[in-house]
């Protein structure tokens, strides 16, 4: 993906989105504020990058929220979307 940010936010990180074990699900809200939800079969552990936050660390989704970020509606309705596709809820 292309990166929309300021370079002080760093650089997104490098996903392989062939993987498999890995869901990856990627979102933009209308200011061009890009998000990567990554979660890991094998270890049945979801993670969430937002270029907006810094693009790392990354952030630790617990049961499809993610406790330590401010998301607005679209955010928290898009990470809970993931969290249901990836884990058959």
């Amino acid at each position: 993906m292309r990166n929309r940010h300021v370079a002080a936010a760093g650089k997104p990180p490098r996903i392989d989105a062939d993987d498999a074990d890995r869901y990856v699900g990627y979102f933009e809200n209308a200011h061009g504020e890009q998000a990567l939800f990554i979660y890991d079969r094998d270890a049945q552990t979801a993670m969430v990058y937002l270029g907006d936050a810094g693009w790392d660390p990354a952030h630790a989704v617990v049961g499809g929220s993610v406790p330590d970020l401010v998301l607005n509606e679209s955010e928290r309705l898009w990470v809970r979307a993931c969290w249901q596709a990836c884990r058959g809820e």
